[in-house]
């Protein structure tokens, strides 16, 4: 898939379909005056890894025993 340069009129009128594409794979540049002026391109949104706590905190006030408190804390 390559790149698609296509005016602001035209990505108005066709926005859905370019989406579209853009979610296949394919770099769209919207252009004004024929000069580029935005891309759409897919998101990459990594997967979620179970038990990834990673930057989780708790907040201060948070009533726990101590030793729940230390497991948490020595997790990080």
């Amino acid at each position: 898939m390559g790149t698609v340069q296509v005016s602001v009129v035209q990505a108005k009128a066709e926005f859905a379909a370019l989406v579209a594409r853009a979610e296949a794979g394919e770099d769209i540049v919207v252009t004004r005056n024929g000069k580029p002026v935005a891309r759409l391109t897919a998101l990459t949104v990594p997967p979620a890894v179970y038990g990834d706590l990673s930057g989780l905190r708790m907040s201060d006030d948070l009533s726990l025993p101590e030793d729940v408190i230390d497991d948490f804390m020595a997790r990080e």
